[in-house]
C-alpha cells in the first residue's frame, strides 16, 4: 500500500496511525511518500517499510511509485499532484476529505459547518473501507538514536527540569509578538529551552536576552530571588535539527507551542501541553491529540479564524487574537 502526504511536519504526524494500523491489522507492506525535506520524520518509523522522495519531476517519481505494482493507494492530501499520481497508478484509492467548504464558509462568513471530528480521527475515515479501525496508541514519533539529546548538552541550569516552548510557526499570524512571548517565559517563571529553526534564532535571541543575568544586574538578584523570578531562558534555535528537538520536548516537563508541528510531535509523547492559538481555531480539528493540553486563545475577536492556515502578518493590522490572550494558568 502508499501512503500520500506530502507536507508538512505537523500533518506528516497526524498521519502516522495510518501505517501503523495499516501494518499492524493487516500486515500489510506500507511505503509512504513524502517530500525529501521531511523524510526525517519517517525514517526511524518502524511501520513503514519504504519512503519515497519527491525531489525533481513528478514524471519520474510516478514511474518509480508503478514499479511497485501497488494494491491501494492512500491519498492523504488530496490536491491537484495527488489526484495525477493516482490517475497514472491506476489502483484501488482512499482519499482524505479536505473540507474546503466548511473551512471557506468558517473564515470568510463565521459559518460554523465543521464536523467535531479530529483531523487524525479524519484521515482515520480513509482506510475504514479497508475495516482498519483506530487503535488506543495516539499519534507516533521515533527519534533515531543518534539523534538524541543528551542532558549535558543542555546548560547545567536546564538538566534537572525544563518547560520547552516552541515559539516558531510558519506564520507569522501564528506566533505571539516578542514581547508577548517575553511576558509568557516570566509568567512561566521556571528554566525554559526556547525551540524553533535558525530563521527563529533572532526572536529567541531578544527573549532570551531579556532575562539575562550580568554584573549590571548583581545588585538586583537579591531582589528577583525575593519575587521568586526563576526564568532562565536559553535560546536552542536553530541548535538542533527536527529530531533533536523532538527529543528535547519529550524530555520537558511541559511544553508550551504555538500551533505548529512541534505542538504534534510534543501530543505523541503525551506530554502536557499549552497550545496558543492566533488565527487558527480548534474547531478546524488539528488540536492536540489523546494528550492533556491547556487552550491559551483570544474568543473576543470576531475576525478569528482570518484564515484556515495563516497570514505574515494581520490583515486587520491590530493582531488582538495574539494581543488579547490572557496568560490564566499555574504550572506546580
Amino acid at each position: 500500500m502508499l501512503i500520500l502526504r506530502f507536507s508538512s511536519i505537523g500533518d506528516i504526524v497526524l498521519t502516522t496511525p495510518v501505517p501503523r494500523t495499516l501494518k499492524t491489522q493487516l500486515d500489510a507492506e506500507v511505503h509512504y511518500a513524502t517530500k525529501q525535506q521531511y523524510q526525517s520524520i519517517l525514517t526511524a518509523n518502524p511501520y513503514i517499510d519504504k519512503i519515497y522522495l519527491l525531489e525533481d519531476k513528478l514524471s519520474s517519481f510516478i514511474a518509480n511509485l508503478k514499479r511497485e505494482k501497488y494494491d491501494y493507494v492512500i491519498d492523504l492530501h488530496n490536491n491537484l499532484r495527488t489526484q495525477i499520481i493516482k490517475k497514472r497508478l491506476g489502483v484501488k484509492s482512499h482519499s482524505f476529505s479536505k473540507l474546503n467548504v466548511e473551512k471557506w464558509l468558517m473564515v470568510n462568513f463565521k459559518i460554523d459547518k465543521l464536523p467535531n471530528v479530529h483531523i487524525v480521527d479524519r484521515y482515520m475515515q480513509t482506510v475504514a473501507p479497508l475495516d482498519v479501525k483506530m487503535d488506543s496508541l495516539g499519534l507516533d514519533y521515533f527519534i533515531p538514536d543518534a539523534d538524541e539529546v543528551e542532558p549535558d548538552w543542555l546548560p547545567e541550569t536546564h538538566r534537572s527540569e525544563f518547560v520547552a516552548y516552541a515559539i516558531g510557526a510558519q506564520y507569522n499570524t501564528k506566533k505571539l509578538p516578542v514581547e508577548r512571548m517575553i511576558e509568557l517565559c516570566d509568567r512561566i517563571n521556571k528554566p525554559i529551552v526556547l525551540l524553533g529553526d535558525k530563521n527563529d534564532w533572532e526572536t529567541g535571541e531578544q527573549v532570551a536576552n531579556f532575562f539575562t543575568r550580568s554584573e549590571a544586574s548583581e545588585d538586583y538578584e537579591e531582589k528577583l530571588a525575593e519575587l521568586g523570578k526563576k526564568s532562565l531562558v536559553w535560546n536552542a534555535c536553530g541548535k538542533f535539527n527536527l529530531n533533536q528537538s523532538a527529543s528535547v520536548v519529550r524530555q520537558a516537563r511541559y511544553v508550551f507551542t504555538h500551533d505548529t508541528g512541534l505542538m504534534h510531535i510534543a501530543a505523541a509523547f503525551k506530554k502536557n501541553i499549552f497550545c496558543i492559538w492566533g488565527n487558527t481555531i480548534l474547531s478546524f480539528g488539528m488540536y492536540p491529540y489523546r494528550t492533556k493540553f491547556t487552550v491559551l486563545e483570544n474568543n473576543r475577536v470576531s475576525c478569528r479564524p482570518c484564515s484556515k492556515i495563516g497570514y505574515q502578518s494581520c490583515p486587520k493590522k491590530h493582531f488582538r487574537c495574539m494581543r488579547g490572550i490572557v496568560f490564566d494558568f499555574y504550572l506546580p
